[in-house]
């Protein structure tokens, strides 16, 4: 039987992998690792955002009290309302994410080769992918939280889309469509203010810490999953600490136009801030910080995990042989 003809690299022949161009295989790796991490914290997720904006219906029961009224209101899919939208925007988002700050480290070395060197590369580099992610998918980020924030079964709706006076989306397309009528472009990014505030800090300081960790690890634990859950844990872990009240805002921001009337608007980053810290008291801009906690370890260590893993199974070459080619 003849053996069947395999792509050989040291033949010179190219398989499929090879064809691709480079920055195809970063999009590849981080949209994959963004969904796959996205899908496994759902339901902490949509636990966290009604924590952040439900403040008197939900923090009053905690997380398990909180965790029953959902299953029992909605059902299991309950956990996960609003994660089509999530998956929607993270596959994208992640994809630009990792991959423009390739692009920025790339660019950043080629045009500063004696100065930005080491950390700061990764923190510069990070901080600018994040703003650029987020720029290109915050619509699909207020969607995601507009239908998390419901807690009423779509299938209950009557015409008018109205239940107990308040406003309830059918879907991702609806609720895109109905914000844009209601408040055109400016509409579909309420909130990415504080949203662009936070990203810069926790983008950047997400990569410094995660390459700044990977550096102390023994060469022979450079491969090790173990390892880079690890690194990826904590690097998660201490750039959410940093910039959470942030998240805050900007949750409280895109579900304003469906609270009560009597609310008072939320304009403006550091006002917002303070009108919470008057009206909620300073512990509503922690509210849901230990859910996050607990989501955002796995999330940011698979995220990391899969988009390593995924540039070796896809071949993408080293930085460093990269930069030698640039």
């Amino acid at each position: 039987m003849a053996e069947q003809k395999r792509h050989d690299p040291e033949d010179g022949t190219k398989g499929p992998l090879d064809l691709m161009p480079l920055f195809a295989k970063e999009l590849v790796a981080g949209g994959l690792a963004g969904g796959f991490a996205k899908t496994v914290v759902a339901p902490l997720e949509r636990v966290k955002i009604l924590f952040q904006t439900r403040r008197a219906e939900f923090q009053s029961t905690g997380l398990i009290g909180s965790a029953v009224r959902i299953a029992k209101t909605e059902g299991l899919l309950g956990f996960y309302r609003g994660n089509g939208a999530s998956v929607a925007r993270i596959i994208p988002y992640a994809a630009i994410h990792y991959t423009s700050y390739e692009e920025y480290r790339r660019l950043i070395i080629q045009t500063f080769p004696d100065v930005w060197k080491g950390p700061t590369l990764d923190l510069v580099a990070g901080s600018l992918s994040g703003g650029t992610a987020v720029l290109f998918t915050y619509p699909l980020d207020l969607t995601r939280t507009k239908l998390a924030y419901q807690i009423v079964s779509p299938t209950k709706l009557g015409a008018s889309g109205m239940v107990n006076n308040e406003q309830v989306y059918r879907g991702i397309t609806d609720c895109l469509t109905r914000t844009y009528r209601e408040g055109g472009i400016r509409g579909l990014y309420r909130g990415v203010a504080p949203t662009l505030v936070g990203i810069f800090p926790y983008a950047g300081l997400k990569f410094y810490f995660y390459e700044e960790m990977k550096r102390h690890v023994p060469e022979e634990y450079n491969k090790s999953i173990m390892a880079k859950l690890t690194c990826g844990s904590v690097a998660g872990l201490l750039g959410q600490t940093f910039t959470y009240p942030l998240e805050v805002v900007r949750r409280q921001m895109q579900i304003q136009k469906l609270q009560p009337s009597d609310n008072a608007e939320l304009k403006g980053t550091l006002k917002s801030i303070l009108l919470i810290a008057q009206r909620q008291g300073w512990k509503q801009l922690f509210s849901g910080l230990s859910i996050n906690y607990i989501k955002v370890v796995p999330s940011s260590a698979i995220g990391f995990t899969v988009y390593d893993t995924m540039k070796l199974y896809l071949r993408v070459p080293s930085r460093e042989k990269t930069a030698v080619e640039n």
